[in-house]
């Protein structure tokens, strides 16, 4: 698929109608028993000291580990709290060498830290970011390591406006096959487009767009507000995130060219923090805590 079909793709995707889902059930967890945070951030801080950065590492691949460095106060959107933001890309590679790449000063990473993954099943790491333009909004950039130097591979073309920005939701193998799929969500704070991609063959390809949906909350640091699981317990993952008012929580798969709802819960307030998950199938317990201070579980009914 070429860039600018991509990009009509992504912006004028059509939902279609959705199978029935299943409603779950949301009980209160009392007080004394919920932490203090839903999901503590594994991550350490970067190299750099460039605030709020953090140090993504992986345990196999070329690409040890990953980080945005250099903050620039150029971009002056805020959307994750502040307008420090990364202008260089970081990599240590399994060997020992340090590699970077470096914008212009009309880019920066919009993102607080790269994900390292092996998109297309061939052995060598991908690092996937979240570059904004200055101009023309947020896209999602993949890097690889080539030689002595990091190289962009590709990318998604920019929304199209200044301040629009899109928030990565998880890398998964939501279609089933040997790649793993990006979920994101595009202007969380707007439309909020949900989107799967994959990477093969050196593209990206759309496969599937919705609207209505969030997974962050605008000046927030707080980017986890979606999570992988196996709702149905067959080995496939889903995607669990809230609705664009965070309001509800959807559970969601990707079939064929279609995003599907599995199951949906209505809350009493916003989901605001992160979303942890336990078990799978029938034993699935999502833990969402919510913007008037409570913290609910969300579980399937009983079978």
């Amino acid at each position: 698929m070429k860039a600018v079909a991509l990009l009509l793709a992504v912006l004028a995707a059509i939902s279609l109608p959705a199978a029935a889902a299943e409603t779950w059930i949301v009980e209160r967890v009392a007080k004394p028993k919920a932490p203090p945070e839903i999901l503590p951030q594994p991550l350490a801080a970067a190299p750099g000291g460039v605030p709020d950065m953090l140090l993504a590492v992986a345990a196999a691949g070329d690409i040890a580990a990953a980080w945005y460095g250099e903050g620039t106060g150029r971009h002056r959107h805020g959307a994750l709290g502040d307008t420090t933001e990364g202008g260089a890309l970081f990599t240590q590679t399994r060997d020992g060498r340090r590699l970077s790449y470096r914008l212009g000063v009309g880019s920066v990473f919009e993102d607080l830290h790269p994900r390292i993954a092996d998109l297309d099943g061939d052995g060598k790491s991908e690092i996937v970011t979240i570059e904004s333009s200055l101009a023309t909004g947020a896209s999602i950039a993949i890097f690889s390591a080539s030689g002595s130097a990091l190289e962009r591979i590709a990318a998604t073309p920019h929304i199209g406006q200044p301040n629009r920005w899109l928030n990565i939701a998880a890398i998964a193998p939501f279609a089933g096959g040997g790649t793993l799929e990006i979920a994101f969500v595009a202007t969380p704070h707007l439309e909020g487009k949900l989107a799967f991609l994959r990477f093969e063959r050196g593209r990206l390809t759309l496969l599937a767009a919705e609207p209505g949906y969030s997974n962050h909350v605008f000046g927030s640091r707080e980017l986890r507000l979606a999570a992988v699981l196996d709702a149905d317990g067959d080995g496939r993952p889903e995607l669990a995130l809230p609705t664009l008012d965070r309001k509800a929580l959807r559970i969601v798969r990707l079939k064929g060219a279609a995003i599907e709802i599995v199951a949906l819960a209505a809350l009493p307030a916003a989901i605001d923090k992160a979303i942890a998950v336990a078990g799978s199938g029938k034993d699935t317990v999502i833990t969402v805590g919510l913007a008037d201070g409570s913290v609910h579980t969300v579980k399937p009914p009983a079978r």
